[in-house]
């Protein structure tokens, strides 16, 4: 395989942001996860030490908050101030102590030097309930909100600058689904409220890879909107316990993800908002969350399903399935570093992705009582964050090896080698996955209009595509090659992610 680059040539510059995270009030992401007073890791403020150090070395640029479907029925108020209440979470059936909220979101970010992007309720709450929110995190003094976050002890304005208005209200699971043409009219009001609060605020709505839900939403509310917000999540399991293997992750890193990017292009495109509104895939991962019988509450012949039994056995436990180490492989990082790529390719429109979540379930960081366990789709972070450039080349590739298989019935191709150029500093960093799942393949690097001397490669891999990290176990990692002459051959060795520095 033979891949032309020049530094003449370039797609665009990369936003940090893309390399985003989110966080959910969703079993053990806040409460035992970042925020845990009773921890030996606690700092003053009740978050976990271990974590922060975690998400600084990945140099964390931005994360969402509180939703995810929790915040379709979240009233902000109740997490703000001295006395909490405790409430009852219709999204995920717990009850929710409110002892993070607002504040405390804010005060994480800036112990990570990150934006706070806020997503608001736009289930059960109102345009107004929206504004609200933002006075009393961004007005200095005017107004009730303000001024009861200064008596909160925050003198100053959280001065949030992302905000989202709602979650997912595309989908009958989320509490407040909209149809779209209520979604248009609820976001252009929200927006025109939220803004005369804060002009300075970018603003994105939620939407879907749907024409007709982009052509209500842009045609009502486009004029008021910097972003559009998309989700994808690419493996479900039936159950908790079987997962999609090595070879069939590999089938879905192709148009399975880029296809959601390319018609959300085209709407917006469609509309001329192309070079104004970018998109924010603020919600990601390969596998998507367990929550079994969230909906499910009556038994087929009628009766309501009284046993409480039920709910700790069917509802909540099969919850932990998720904080099973052993399902996160070097397919999920794989799959994590195809999808950063697809994003670098399109930096043009994409400038946001989050990926959900930032710890736990699903997230890239596990803890527990003695510590915390990094799996494999975090060191892809960590290569990614630190040692990519701000500009992204185009590339002429040539005899791509392609993987093709069958995946829900459907043969499906995808190229065996994903790699991205960046450039800045007068140094190349290419992100190099190969993956096959058991053969090494050699990529001739072949670069126009400039001379370079040394190279050296980071690789993220374990001793099979199966490997994992767990407490006491750790088979995935970092390894890093000593500088070596540039002779434009790379050996990039079977599933491996791979950040090749070129000066």
């Amino acid at each position: 395989m033979k891949i032309t680059f020049s530094p003449k040539n370039r797609i665009g510059q990369a936003n940090p942001m893309i390399f985003g995270h989110f966080l959910e009030h969703f079993h053990r992401q806040i409460y035992s996860g970042v925020y845990d007073p009773q921890s030996p890791f606690a700092d003053e403020d009740g978050f976990r030490t271990d974590v922060l150090e975690a998400l600084r070395r990945i140099k964390t640029p931005i994360i969402r908050w509180p939703g995810g479907c929790y915040v379709s029925a979240y009233d902000w108020h109740y997490g703000v101030g001295k006395n909490r209440t405790a409430t009852y979470d219709k999204a995920w059936r717990v009850e929710e102590s409110n002892a993070f909220g607002t504040d405390e979101f804010v005060k994480l970010c800036r112990k990570l030097d990150c934006e706070p992007y806020i997503c608001t309720n736009a289930g059960t709450g109102t345009a107004e309930q929206m504004s609200d929110w933002v006075e009393y995190c961004n007005l200095e003094t005017m107004g009730r909100f303000a001024k009861e976050r200064i008596e909160n002890g925050y003198e100053q304005p959280h001065a949030v600058k992302f905000w989202s208005i709602g979650n997912e209200n595309w989908g009958d699971h989320e509490i407040g689904s909209k149809d779209c043409e209520e979604w248009g009219r609820l976001v252009r009001e929200s927006a025109k409220m939220m803004l005369r609060v804060d002009p300075t605020l970018e603003l994105s709505a939620a939407s879907i890879d749907d024409l007709d839900w982009n052509l209500n939403l842009l045609r009502s509310a486009g004029k008021y909107l910097d972003w559009i917000s998309i989700h994808g999540y690419w493996d479900f399991s039936p159950d908790g316990l079987t997962y999609a293997d090595y070879d069939a992750v590999v089938l879905r890193t192709g148009e399975a993800i880029s296809g959601s990017i390319n018609r959300v292009r085209a709407y917006l495109t469609a509309f001329g908002l192309e070079k104004r509104i970018k998109i924010a895939f603020d919600e990601w991962n390969l596998r998507g969350w367990f929550h079994p019988n969230v909906m499910d509450i009556w038994e087929r012949d009628g009766k309501r399903k009284e046993d409480k039994d039920f709910y700790e056995q069917q509802v909540i436990g099969p919850r932990s399935r998720n904080d099973n180490n052993a399902i996160y492989t070097m397919a999920d990082a794989v799959f994590s570093a195809a999808f950063l790529n697809i994003c670098l390719r399109n930096c043009d429109i994409v400038g946001m992705a989050c990926f959900s979540p930032i710890v736990n379930t699903r997230g890239a960081i596990f803890t527990h009582k003695d510590g915390i366990v990094l799996r494999p789709q975090y060191f892809v972070f960590d290569l990614y964050a630190n040692l990519l450039k701000e500009n992204v080349l185009n590339i002429w590739a040539e005899d791509v090896p392609v993987i093709t298989g069958c995946d829900n019935g459907r043969e499906v191709s995808v190229d065996s080698i994903d790699l991205v150029v960046t450039y800045g500093d007068n140094t190349y960093a290419v992100a190099a996955v190969n993956k096959d799942p058991g053969k090494a393949q050699i990529v001739d690097l072949s670069l126009i209009g400039d001379t370079v001397s040394q190279m050296r490669i980071h690789t993220v891999n374990g001793p099979s595509a199966d490997a994992y990290n767990d407490i006491g176990k750790t088979d995935v990692g970092i390894t890093v090659s000593e500088w070596m002459p540039f002779t434009g051959s790379v050996i990039l060795d079977a599933h491996s992610v791979n950040i090749i520095e070129i000066c």
